[in-house]
């Protein structure tokens, strides 16, 4: 959240491009509401036409409404476009996929319209990505990237999985003959797969770094210790690394503090918001680079992609990862919030989708 979440408050029109935030961040979306009930903000929707619990303007379902919005061909735009304090809130399910780097080409030439408006304060950033899981802006800090598209291209014979649960990559996907290692908790789809498990702690059996909505650094404390032959993620990589020949240079979790401070040193300043500073520039970059794809996505008319985000319907909120969906807690609230849906006396609108 490059303008942070204080920055809702004063926005006086927001744009939601692949998101649902009352299922997605039910916080965030609290602060939208409270917004929209004590001013005059003006929310405009692409993608996924829901009860966000206030009124707003519903552009479409494909990233081809934001040439629209671009152009300012509809009421909403055309507020958007003459804003003192824009922002656009970019669903991080968006930017995954062959059409990711497409979409968030065109948000960025948006923003940087909006941003270079003679209305718009210069203070603000106006695009804000909305990230779905507690350890994703941690892991891109630190190097990490996606490559679950190589894996598919290209079979591969031995397959590591860290916490790997989401079904992205199947034993379909790998050599017949692939060897596949599992590391986590739970025992959801990745241990299934799996030739061996290597039993870690959840995030309530370890200390660990996240990073929140807005960016900031925070550390957690262990509440419970791991069951049975469970052991410290970064414990397990350690030992295999010694096995292996090649000891990780860190002994302790103060060394290995250390070392993430000297990838990411923002990862080790709790509570701080790191300043972005990379939109404008990273733009001017962009466009000065010969063969640089956004600008041979800009030049190349609409983006055709589907924005409609996964979550539509309250059930979705409950099971949405690992642990959640191992508790029989969020097993019967799913199912209260399924039969709700039938029945005649509630009001289904809250609940669903609109058709």
């Amino acid at each position: 959240m490059n303008d942070a979440i204080r920055g809702i408050e004063n926005c006086d029109a927001l744009l939601l491009v692949g998101t649902n935030p009352r299922y997605e961040a039910p916080v965030l979306n609290a602060r939208i509401r409270k917004t929209y009930l004590y001013t005059d903000i003006e929310v405009g929707v692409i993608g996924g036409n829901s009860d966000l619990t206030y009124d707003y303007e519903h552009l479409g379902d494909n990233a081809k409404a934001l040439d629209d919005v671009i152009a300012g061909k509809s009421q909403f735009a055309k507020r958007l476009l003459s804003a003192k304090n824009p922002m656009i809130i970019v669903g991080s399910a968006v930017l995954e996929g062959e059409k990711g780097a497409a979409v968030l080409a065109k948000v960025q030439q948006l923003a940087d319209k909006l941003r270079s408006g003679s209305s718009c304060d210069k203070s603000r950033k106006v695009l804000n990505v909305l990230h779905r899981w507690a350890g994703q802006v941690g892991a891109l800090d630190v190097g990490y990237q996606a490559g679950t598209a190589a894996i598919r291209k290209k079979p591969v014979k031995f397959l590591y999985m860290l916490g790997a649960d989401e079904g992205k990559v199947t034993r379909q996907n790998l050599d017949p003959s692939a060897f596949v290692v599992y590391q986590g908790h739970h025992g959801d789809a990745g241990a299934e797969m799996a030739d061996v498990i290597l039993p870690g702690a959840a995030y309530t059996e370890k200390e660990g770094t996240f990073v929140n909505t807005e960016g900031r650094a925070q550390r957690t404390l262990p509440a419970v210790s791991p069951p049975g032959d469970a052991r410290v993620d970064w414990k397990i990589i350690r030992a295999i690394s010694e096995v292996a020949g090649k000891p990780l240079p860190y002994d302790d979790l103060k060394q290995l503090r250390h070392r993430i401070s000297e990838i990411a040193p923002h990862l080790v300043r709790f509570g701080d918001i790191e300043p972005a500073g990379y939109l404008k520039q990273g733009l001017q970059l962009a466009k000065a680079s010969v063969g640089c794809f956004l600008v041979l996505v800009l030049k190349s008319g609409p983006v055709d992609a589907d924005l409609t985000p996964a979550q539509k319907i309250l059930a979705d909120f409950y099971i949405t990862n690992v642990i959640s969906r191992h508790s029989s807690t969020m097993a019967q609230a799913k199912k209260a919030a399924l039969k709700d849906m039938e029945n005649p006396y509630v009001e289904t609108y809250r609940l669903h989708a609109h058709a």
